[in-house]
């Protein structure tokens, strides 16, 4: 019996990896790190007084990284990833080796208007999203499209995963 088939397959074991590499705390880890703990505690005693503002800087888990949702059939695995507010031609997605890196900008809106901001709740800047692709992917067969803000990417299930770099073209 193939134990493996019953486990699920872990999409984002690569994205994991790299960020555990890069020096980013996972939120497990900052429960046990007495640094984050006091950085929680301080934020808290803040929130309390000045009302509840967080900062992107301090918080790593405020960082843009798309929604991802993955579903699969025996003929495919179907990929939504949401992107409201950014252009189809500031996605980038490409294959290397049995990753899929789906990857882009989400660029602020700049008007000529003297008019100041009295609060920002809108991200923006660079995401990147790996998906490790499971043994049976085509990489060669993969299409997507994108259309009100959400890419979808359909990979064919067939045989292994090419080595090396492909740019895959996003229709409409």
């Amino acid at each position: 019996m193939n134990l493996q088939k019953l486990s699920p397959w872990n999409w984002f074991k690569r994205e994991e990896n790299e960020g555990a590499r890069s020096g980013e705390l996972l939120p497990a880890e900052k429960q046990h790190d007495p640094l984050a703990r006091m950085h929680q505690e301080m934020d808290r005693l803040f929130e309390g007084f000045f009302g509840a503002r967080r900062w992107p800087e301090f918080d790593k888990d405020l960082l843009l990284k798309p929604s991802v949702d993955i579903a699969e059939s025996k003929k495919a695995y179907r990929v939504s990833i949401e992107v409201p507010g950014v252009d189809e031609q500031d996605i980038d997605l490409t294959i290397q080796g049995d990753s899929l890196i789906v990857s882009g900008e989400k660029k602020q809106e700049s008007e000529d208007d003297e008019d100041g901001f009295h609060r920002v709740e809108r991200r923006y800047g660079s995401f990147r999203r790996i998906l490790s692709l499971p043994t049976d992917a085509d990489a060669e067969g993969i299409k997507a499209r994108f259309k009100n803000g959400v890419l979808k990417i359909t990979i064919p299930r067939s045989g292994e995963t090419a080595g090396g770099a492909k740019r895959i073209e996003i229709g409409k």
